[in-house]
């Protein structure tokens, strides 16, 4: 009897031992296969497969996802640990745990770009795609976070989510007036948004590139449609009411004039020296343009276009820019300081420092809305364009005195409006002498 008894026991241990056996093989081959399964001490399942070296921390990459605990959490890990596998192998897995921001740092530093057009972007980066998506994994960043991104955008400029707040007219301790008054949500303008939509486009697109990701998710966001150009140029009467008021100030007087007859961008006119001026043969030459950079310094830079442009002077705005010539040469003269050609052409001070742009602007903006119209300097340019389209001057000449690229074609896109009112002048002209048509026989 005892014999077996013992004979039973040890049967029950070498059952045991297989069993145990079997399950430490099963084990082995889960961990010899692709990825990893591992039970957490809440009950869930987090699957973990390699992906690779991460391109920007060089580290060992993972794809993670944990399952919720429950009956079929086994399942679902096996499907998750085949999606990640798949991804892996077709390469359409994110290849970094980099974020948002990381991505914008990289592309600032290889984007190359106008200084201007960098200062712009950098602002759009820092005012509104930092803060609500900076931290956002690049891997992470899908066409449906991108569209609620836009839709805040276009809800409320300072991100505010409908709370209630007061806006104050400056940080700090400070005695509030009239100024500082509630929030009041102020969307952003569609092109706007559709810029910011770009900046995001051209980095996902170079994170591509850079094998980051394998499909940019901007490609597919809805973004704003492109606005319709709508120039709203000053008429003729209020054109001559500017002029009239800005010549109560001659320099001023000058500087208007020049920047309605020329066309050109206000940047453009600010550094112009009287070297870029030929009086006897009336050419302006544009060659530069001014602009603040970070740090608050006036600089210069290269035309938008990155070319210099000619722009013949009539008699009329040559004569204006001969007596503003006399005007600044009897003040060096009567300071008994030297005069130079290659000083500024509008300049607010005798040491030769230039009008800054951002000065001229608003400037402008005040003398208008004291004759009670609602024009920004740049209205002059459009007035500009619109009068020599209107003349019945060709669209390359105008575009060429604006300094606009494409052969004309932005100029055509702008002032489309402009172009066929002239070209119904044209029908008109060409129907006049047209022989009459035969009269029909009664």
């Amino acid at each position: 009897m005892t014999g077996t008894v013992g004979r039973r026991r040890q049967a029950g241990a070498k059952s045991i031992t297989a069993s145990q056996r079997g399950a430490a093989a099963r084990d082995r081959s889960r961990r010899r296969s692709r990825g990893e399964i591992e039970e957490l001490p809440s009950g869930s399942l987090r699957v973990k497969v390699y992906a690779g070296i991460d391109p920007v921390t060089k580290k060992r990459h993972y794809l993670c996802e944990t399952v919720p605990a429950g009956p079929s959490a086994r399942r679902e890990a096996e499907r998750v640990r085949t999606r990640f596998l798949a991804q892996v192998d077709e390469r359409r897995n994110p290849r970094t745990r980099a974020t948002v921001n990381q991505l914008l740092d990289r592309y600032l530093d290889v984007l190359d770009v106008d200084v201007s057009t960098r200062q712009g972007y950098v602002r759009k980066i820092d005012r509104h795609i930092r803060p609500l998506l900076g931290s956002t994994a690049v891997g992470k960043l899908n066409t449906e976070i991108l569209e609620s991104f836009y839709a805040v955008l276009r809800r409320c400029r300072e991100h505010c989510n409908g709370r209630r707040y007061v806006e104050h007219r400056k940080p700090g301790e400070h005695v509030c007036t009239s100024v500082c008054r509630q929030h009041q949500c102020r969307g952003l303008a569609d092109s706007t948004v559709r810029q910011i939509h770009w900046i995001i486009s051209g980095a996902l697109d170079a994170a591509v590139r850079w094998k980051w990701i394998s499909v940019s998710p901007a490609s597919q966001a809805r973004k704003p449609a492109v606005p319709r150009a709508n120039p709203r140029p000053p008429s003729a009467l209020e054109a001559a009411q500017l002029v009239t008021e800005a010549w109560k100030d001659p320099d001023w007087g000058a500087y208007v004039w020049l920047a309605m007859t020329s066309g050109a961008r206000r940047g453009e006119l600010c550094a112009v020296r009287w070297s870029d001026i030929d009086l006897s043969a009336g050419v302006l030459v544009l060659r530069r343009a001014l602009y603040v950079d970070e740090l608050g310094e006036l600089r210069e830079k290269d035309t938008k276009t990155h070319q210099q442009r000619r722009i013949a002077l009539d008699d009329e705005t040559v004569a204006v820019l001969r007596d503003h010539m006399d005007r600044c040469r009897k003040r060096m003269s009567a300071l008994e300081l030297p005069w130079s050609d290659d000083a500024y052409v509008f300049s607010p001070s005798l040491d030769g420092r230039p009008l800054v742009p951002d000065t001229a602007t608003q400037r402008f903006s005040r003398m208008a809305a004291r004759l009670g119209l609602d024009y920004t300097l740049h209205s002059l340019r459009h007035y500009s364009a619109t009068e020599l389209i209107a003349a019945g001057v060709d669209v390359r000449t105008v575009a060429g005195r604006l300094g606009h690229a494409g052969g004309g074609a932005t100029t055509l896109r702008v002032y489309a409006a402009w172009v066929a009112e002239a070209d119904q002048r044209a029908a008109t002209a060409l129907s006049a002498r047209m022989p009459p048509r035969p009269r029909a026989a009664s």
